[in-house]
């Protein structure tokens, strides 16, 4: 039994069983057990590959999008350039080096990461050790000024509770124990008031989730930039109103049980983009419609990209360069798991790639 798991357990014992989205939070975040506090889980030796280590197209068209936002908006001479869970910074590194030659835009941009981990911390400082960087543990921390954010693979990892309609009510997924192990339960059906509008679309038995702290992160993104300006790019993988069972665990490469290595495993459920851009526009911020990652990279031009880079390229290098290009574009891949979206001050201030 692993440490965490006996806490767990006697924690259940004590008080209950407990909310997905509780243990989701134990096992992901917890101080000395928690998988973010204690591993680098990137990577081919980690638990799972996000698309900067694919490829360095991925950063470069993203870090392009938001520079060109930055010139749409008067390129103003001071501003933040963020990112939300940056793992080892490869992301951050590959905006940067394809900015470089946008005039006055590295002399304007102040980096900042909200990353709590240490250990990814030290990954972020080694992938750009030239550039001065300011580490944050929250988004609340981010200066007050014009705002440049990028998020990619961020929200899937908050916690997330999970309804299973039953009538007019919502029996909430919890964790509790059965014969010395951790074991999946439903509470009883209650109304819920966060889900009265779920009503008219499910029927008895279907499971909807819901993200608790996914609108007040959104929230803080969008009044920054809807006050000072600014454009987020969100990339996740999930879709547009969510229904169904997915939450999912990640070791090795592989799907295993959510429970049988509490803290040893990446526990994520897909994205709901709907909720993100609705709380976006109600901080009179625009939100751009969701637009599949295939589809925003061919806007802003990874083919003529990967072509550019491939002319430098022959045996092994350039066939691990066309799959990374597949892996970031095929419906069969990347493609279509992954979607976007965009919030920017005004509909006609969106990053390149997305539409109103």
């Amino acid at each position: 039994m692993t440490a965490l798991k006996d806490i767990l357990i006697r924690r259940i014992r004590q008080t209950g069983p407990i909310t997905l989205a509780d243990y989701m939070a134990e096992c992901l975040l917890h101080p000395e057990h928690g998988y973010y506090t204690t591993r680098d889980p990137l990577g081919a030796t980690g638990d799972f590959t996000t698309a900067p280590e694919i490829s360095q197209m991925f950063g470069e068209l993203l870090g392009l999008a938001l520079a060109q936002s930055w010139l749409d908006q008067g390129a103003p001479d001071s501003f933040i350039l963020a990112e939300l869970g940056p793992g080892r910074g490869t992301l951050m590194a590959d905006i940067l080096r394809a900015t470089r030659a946008v005039k006055g835009f590295h002399e304007a941009c102040n980096v900042h990461l909200v990353e709590a981990s240490p250990i990814l911390r030290n990954a972020q400082r080694a992938a750009m050790p030239d550039r001065e960087i300011t580490w944050c543990d929250q988004i609340t921390d981010l200066p007050d000024a014009p705002l440049w954010l990028v998020a990619n693979e961020f929200f899937d990892a908050l916690p997330i509770r999970q309804f299973t309609r039953k009538g007019g009510g919502w029996a909430e997924t919890q964790v509790g124990f059965k014969d010395d192990a951790l074991a999946l339960g439903l509470s009883a059906a209650s109304p819920l008031s966060d889900l009265r509008h779920r009503l008219a679309d499910t029927t008895d038995g279907n499971i909807v989730e819901l993200c608790p702290a996914a609108a007040p992160i959104t929230d803080e993104i969008a009044t920054r930039i809807a006050t000072h300006g600014g454009a987020a790019i969100i990339v996740d993988y999930g879709d547009w109103h969510s229904l169904g069972d997915t939450f999912q665990a990640l070791e090795a490469h592989e799907m295993v049980d959510p429970l049988a290595r509490p803290g040893q495993a990446d526990l994520t459920a897909h994205v709901d983009f709907e909720p993100i851009a609705i709380a976006a526009i109600r901080t009179g911020a625009a939100a751009s419609k969701m637009i599949e990652q295939g589809h925003l990279l061919a806007r802003l031009g990874i083919q003529q990209r990967a072509e550019r880079l491939a002319e430098r390229l022959d045996g092994k290098a350039l066939e691990s360069h066309i799959r990374a290009f597949e892996r970031l574009t095929s419906p069969t891949e990347m493609g279509t798991l992954f979607k976007a979206v965009a919030i920017a001050p005004a509909p006609h201030l969106l990053p390149p790639g997305f539409d109103a």
